[in-house]
């Protein structure tokens, strides 16, 4: 089951994947922390969007700069260990544990 954070983060990945002509997941619809990113279509700038507005949600910033930063996002609930890395240190992610 998903904690509020989670579905927080999920929430945001639905409005912009509809706000961008619908990312629909090919697990029939539903978006979970298992869910890959590549299952919901999203590419490399659509992955940027998504981080801007995790960072907007969350008064957070997510640098992003490194290819190593970006292999780590693998699936919705990375995402969710990164906010919630974030949100925990009060800093900036890089993509490293």
């Amino acid at each position: 089951m998903a904690d509020q954070l989670a579905n927080e983060i999920i929430a945001i990945i639905k409005k912009r994947a509809a706000s961008e002509g619908g990312i629909a997941p090919a697990t029939g619809g539903e978006i979970t922390a298992a869910t890959g990113l590549t299952s919901l279509g999203i590419d490399s700038l659509g992955l940027a969007d998504v981080l801007w507005d995790l960072e907007q949600a969350y008064g957070i910033q997510i640098e992003m700069n490194t290819a190593e930063a970006w292999s780590d996002l693998q699936n919705v609930g990375d995402m969710v260990e990164a906010v919630r890395s974030l949100l925990a240190k009060g800093c900036e992610w890089t993509g490293a544990s």
